[in-house]
């Protein structure tokens, strides 16, 4: 029988910020022992996609800006900081960085929502390639584009908690 408290405990963070979706697939019954990335991720990318659009806005918008403010200030959350320093994010030139920031202000002032990418195995300059390229998307598909990220994301992030399927 799966804890409630513990499973929360463990993967309500697993979507940045969001512990309702781990607590959605909870209450579904999606959840099924023994817990595998794979079906953990199915169940809790299953709760995101039957959230209401303002829900899933809200998950997008947990997200931290790709060597924003927050990294800077080290107010990321451990996973994302690990995430972007993986990636370089953490060592950006001047010059670098400020055209990270100039992105990700253009960027959110267009769709609303930070820029998101699973930057596991890419690096500062695969990263800025796909900025420069989705920030010309329409609204719907970046909209689209970004929850697949998330859900990518968060499969990264169960592969190292638990066991494959």
């Amino acid at each position: 029988m799966i804890d409630r408290a513990d499973f929360l405990d463990r993967f309500g963070g697993v979507f940045e910020h969001s512990p309702f979706i781990a607590e959605r697939a909870l209450d579904a019954n999606a959840i099924a022992e023994p817990l595998t990335a794979g079906g953990v991720h199915a169940a809790l990318s299953d709760a995101f996609r039957k959230a209401s659009h303002a829900e899933q806005l809200g998950v997008l918008v947990a997200h931290p800006d790709l060597a924003g403010k927050l990294a800077i200030a080290g107010g990321l959350t451990e996973d994302s900081r690990k995430e972007q320093a993986g990636a370089g994010l953490d060592r950006l030139s001047a010059g670098e960085h400020a055209r990270f920031t100039e992105l990700n202000t253009g960027y959110v002032e267009k769709f609303g929502f930070p820029f998101i990418i699973a930057v596991k195995g890419l690096t500062k300059d695969d990263i800025l390639a796909a900025f420069e390229v989705r920030i010309g998307n329409a609204v719907e598909t970046e909209f689209e584009t970004a929850k697949t990220q998330v859900e990518r994301i968060a499969l990264l992030r169960l592969n190292a908690l638990l066991p494959g399927d």
